[in-house]
């Protein structure tokens, strides 16, 4: 076992533990594990709940960058009503490995995991996978890709009036020329929901809600 990734170990743990085909259970047993046993670097459930946007807006096409191990895209699909398309973006081979099998695992077929970097995909979206419109963006990839993800989302005329985005760990370890822009753009209605960072306490974080509105 010590010589499987941090990923891989808690994979591991989902699969002799969790429900198989019980998004809950799946989500509960990975909690468990970062919470005792090891940490790791994703939404986690206090944060989660931020993600009720799913359920508020019904959102038929939902695009999340950075899939990491599959926990956020659980959560996430689990939320999204009949008929709702998960297109997820993650770069590194060896986690989208093991996030699509915790993706399968937690009953979800239908998601598209996506393996290339955001700034490759996101061009892409139309031609490639005849996306016309996301209702809804999940970002919790390198933060530094943020801002320059955001706009060209901007450009691509994929975000329409009312569409969300999440931006998660905008305080720690941050993304200010993230929130420099939206707050400058003038195309948001946006807040930030402060928390703590996932399973360590006494690290501040937060999370932005942004929702576009297009230029005034």
């Amino acid at each position: 076992m010590t010589l499987w990734t941090h990923k891989e170990r808690v994979y591991q743990y989902v699969l002799t533990h969790a429900i198989p085909g019980d998004p809950d259970s799946i989500l509960d047993t990975f909690d468990d594990w970062c919470t005792k046993v090891e940490f790791i670097s994703h939404i986690g459930p206090k944060k989660g709940k931020n993600t009720h946007v799913c359920s508020e807006h019904q959102p038929l096409t939902v695009l999340e960058l950075g899939t990491h191990c599959g926990y956020s895209a659980v959560r996430i699909a689990r939320s999204l009503p009949l008929g709702a398309r998960l297109y997820s973006v993650e770069m590194d081979q060896r986690n989208a490995e093991v996030a699509e099998k915790i993706v399968r695992l937690a009953g979800f077929d239908d998601d598209t995991l996506i393996v290339r970097p955001s700034d490759e995909v996101i061009p892409c979206l139309r031609e490639n996978y005849g996306v016309e419109r996301l209702d809804f963006v999940f970002m919790d990839h390198w933060k530094r890709c943020y801002l320059p993800d955001l706009q060209m989302l901007e450009g691509s005329g994929l975000l329409g009036e009312g569409s969300v985005i999440l931006a998660d760990n905008v305080i720690f370890p941050g993304a200010p020329n993230f929130l420099r822009h939206i707050r400058r753009s003038g195309l948001y209605e946006h807040r930030v929901h402060r928390a703590m960072l996932e399973y360590i306490s006494g690290i501040r974080d937060g999370m932005a809600e942004l929702i576009y509105r297009g230029a005034k």
